[in-house]
């Protein structure tokens, strides 16, 4: 797959702030694009099937409809996915279900619908993760979690049909987008804590992944999150070293003091530091 001209591709989360980047830059690559959303439509003419992608009944139909419009299929992109607050300290409630059931297992049944059609083609699955699937960061339990599980989908899936169907991981870092909303609503805000990059970075990942002669196991959007990447992997006991610094120095700065949901966390770091 050395070039996206005339390849059939399929992306979730079509009409969200990645999903409208990625339709229009693989349009714009020659590529004929089919995408998945909740609710249906277009997004840069390109067409958008509606579908709940928590619905186990719902996906494969889906998901065979994108593929009979297409012909085939030659690439997935599994960019579907939901945040939201939710310390590692509370009991799991309807916040964490739904970001385990939109970022691991919609893309777990999304794929295995597409993988007939991919294995036919020789095609690749490109599933876009989180730096914190590797680097999480306290008070979003829920994200870092289903980001982790995902990335660990996506190993077991390459030792499973890597012969035939590339598997790559993108490993975005903070995008401003809607994702954040409800984070930066509850006094969580990723400021000072994740560094903003631009979504044409991230977009850019995704087409080198989907383009490279093989397909890359991992890939970082930028060159600091090559180096997050690596810092977290080979050297885990450093990177929570500097993760709970950075905590530290918002807890000193008052910038989580508003925040009930970071009560607990502030209570023990008093208690710690006197």
């Amino acid at each position: 797959m050395s070039g996206l001209e005339h390849r059939r591709v399929l992306v979730t989360g079509a009409s969200g702030t990645f999903g409208r980047h990625l339709c229009a830059a693989f349009t714009a690559a020659g590529a004929r694009v089919v995408g998945i959303d909740r609710r249906p439509g277009t997004v840069g003419g390109v067409p958008v099937l509606g579908c709940d992608l928590t619905d186990p009944a719902a996906v494969p139909a889906t998901v065979a409809a994108a593929v009979d419009r297409l012909g085939g299929l030659d690439l997935l992109v599994n960019n579907a996915g939901v945040g939201g607050p939710a310390p590692a300290e509370l009991a799991p409630d309807a916040v964490v279900r739904q970001q385990l059931e939109v970022n691991l297992l919609a893309a777990w049944r999304t794929t295995a619908a597409a993988l007939p059609a991919l294995e036919a083609a020789r095609g690749r699955v490109v599933f876009v993760a989180s730096r914190m699937a590797l680097l999480p960061l306290p008070l979003a339990a829920a994200y870092g979690v289903s980001k982790r599980a995902l990335v660990a989908y996506a190993d077991a899936l390459r030792h499973e049909v890597g012969t035939h169907v590339g598997v790559s991981v993108v490993y975005p870092s903070m995008v401003a987008s809607p994702i954040h909303d409800s984070t930066a609503d509850a006094g969580l805000s990723l400021r000072g804590v994740s560094r903003p990059e631009p979504v044409q970075g991230v977009v850019a990942a995704i087409l080198r992944a989907a383009t490279a002669r093989r397909a890359p196991r991992d890939v970082a959007t930028t060159r600091r999150g090559r180096l997050e990447l690596a810092l977290a992997r080979h050297a885990p006991t450093l990177a929570d070293r500097l993760v709970r610094r950075t905590v530290a120095a918002r807890v000193a700065a008052g910038d989580l003091d508003a925040a009930p949901l970071a009560a607990g966390m502030l209570r023990r770091h008093r208690d710690a530091t006197g």
